[in-house]
């Protein structure tokens, strides 16, 4: 409330935004919204008001991920209990703790619905909202990206990506003309330093180790080759180059399928996800950038050995660590080996894109 004052009162340069929690670090989808909710809740004071909106918030986000997973058909409805009704944390994160992180979750589920309905330029638009809201949407950008690549082609994708920077430009405006460097460094600063009292998966690790340059470059290498490994293996599978994505769909060797739902919602979660795992930092509030995911991950991609009992007890794992406070070094490396069993059954379980579908039209 007091940074989006700051804007009120007519400071559109981002440098000179501050408030009792530090600098204004987000994009200026946060500062429209958030100004909404200062009129709204009388110039912040109202917090009642404010966890009502939320509530209908956190109740709008459940509707949305019903909607995803109702396209589906592959996680068994008793998991959605432990969605809506197990998790302190998240209830926390919505209705006691009014972050953005909520907000820009739910315009990515709202993003994700679009797509799957095919209105491509209306899903981008909504993406890009809710990266001007927090920029941990960017996590599920190679994941859309590789869609739009195998829907459209390059040439094909242009617009739709031409849809997600020119809202960036139009709602940064105000801010872009008065510091264009000022609103940029501040908003999208990938190089921010966290703090490592709060850091919820990198407790076991020295301090030192945990803000050292080398870290943080390890961990994006690592993330990019994942990407990468996910995208060669198993995204693409039509058995050309993955060059072709590039060229126009009725001018490649395989002409391409309609995605599926399956497909899409598995690609975004899946990029999204590593991008979880190799977070040089994650905060209390951070479980909401992948939490409505998990039962897709887990049940999405039938494996012998995870029986349902074992999947729970991934879930549950997961749960007690984000609700661990302060973390521990055990809850860490609870947290990581639950990662690791997610990201092993995503490489080892059903490929979403089957190559069968090149080798019909080959026997034909």
């Amino acid at each position: 409330m007091a940074q989006v004052e700051g804007v009120i009162n007519g400071t559109y340069d981002y440098t000179q935004l501050q408030g009792d929690t530090g600098p204004l670090v987000y994009p200026a989808g946060f500062v429209y919204i958030f100004m909404g909710l200062y009129y709204a809740t009388g110039q912040g004071t109202d917090i009642r008001t404010a966890q009502h909106i939320f509530a209908v918030l956190y109740l709008a986000t459940l509707l949305l991920v019903f909607l995803i997973y109702h396209q589906t058909c592959k996680v068994p409805p008793f998991v959605f209990f432990f969605m809506c009704c197990a998790s302190y944390r998240v209830h926390s994160i919505f209705v006691l703790r009014l972050f953005n992180d909520p907000v820009a979750m739910a315009l990515l589920f709202l993003s994700i619905n679009l797509l799957l309905a095919r209105r491509w330029g209306w899903g981008c638009c909504c993406f890009s909202l809710a990266v001007s809201v927090k920029m941990n949407v960017l996590l599920f950008a190679p994941g859309l990206l590789f869609l739009l690549l195998m829907q459209f082609g390059f040439r094909g994708a242009l617009p739709k990506l031409g849809i997600c920077a020119v809202l960036q430009v139009l709602l940064g405006l105000p801010f872009l003309l008065e510091n264009p460097i000022g609103y940029l460094s501040r908003s999208f600063d990938l190089g921010r330093q966290f703090l490592f009292r709060w850091t919820v998966n990198w407790r076991f690790l020295p301090e030192a180790l945990f803000l050292h340059r080398a870290f943080h470059l390890a961990l994006l290498a690592a993330h990019l080759a994942l990407l990468f490994l996910f995208a060669f293996c198993r995204w693409h599978r039509t058995g050309e180059s993955i060059l072709s994505l590039l060229k126009d769909p009725s001018k490649r060797k395989v002409p391409p399928q309609p995605l599926t739902p399956n497909q899409i919602i598995s690609t975004l979660f899946t990029s999204n996800f590593i991008g979880i795992c190799f977070s040089r930092s994650l905060h209390y509030q951070f479980y909401v950038w992948y939490f409505h995911t998990l039962p897709y991950l887990l049940w999405a991609t039938p494996a012998r050995w995870l029986t349902h009992l074992l999947r729970l007890l991934v879930l549950g794992l997961i749960e007690l660590s984000w609700n661990t406070y302060p973390s521990t070094s055990c809850s860490s490396a609870a947290l990581h080996i639950c990662h690791a069993v997610i990201l092993l059954q995503l490489w080892l379980g059903p490929q979403p894109f089957p190559r069968s579908i090149q080798h019909s039209k080959k026997a034909h």
